[in-house]
């Protein structure tokens, strides 16, 4: 997600506008502090709405866990997790080094019992 200022509008619109149209999200800052968001207008906003969309759109950037965004959604987790399969996003977002070593840890534990 990226971050503009309010004088940012006049001198880079255009970069705000291909970021949009790439499916990303910006912020529009006014002294620091956020004024307003712009949101890529995909079929994605149109099928699930805004707040959906917006809450799918930052668990997957990764600045939202789970059950952040599915409270911002105002969703419960098992619909969130639905929505972002309709979606297309992976709700377990792990590398393969992440997961083997997830693995190693439960491999290990059994045997020490």
């Amino acid at each position: 997600m990226e971050t503009f200022t309010v004088r940012d509008l006049r001198e880079r619109t255009g970069e705000l506008i291909r970021g949009a149209e790439a499916g990303k999200l910006s912020v529009v800052t006014k002294h620091g502090n956020p004024v307003f968001v712009a949101v890529p207008f995909d079929d994605a906003l149109l099928e699930s709405g805004v707040r959906t969309s917006l809450a799918i759109k930052l668990f997957d950037e990764g600045t939202l866990t789970l059950a952040q965004a599915a409270k911002f959604a105002g969703l419960g987790i098992e619909e969130m997790i639905e929505r972002m399969g309709a979606a297309g996003v992976a709700v377990v977002q792990q590398t393969p080094n992440e997961l083997n070593d997830e693995l190693d840890v439960i491999a290990n534990h059994g045997r020490r019992r």
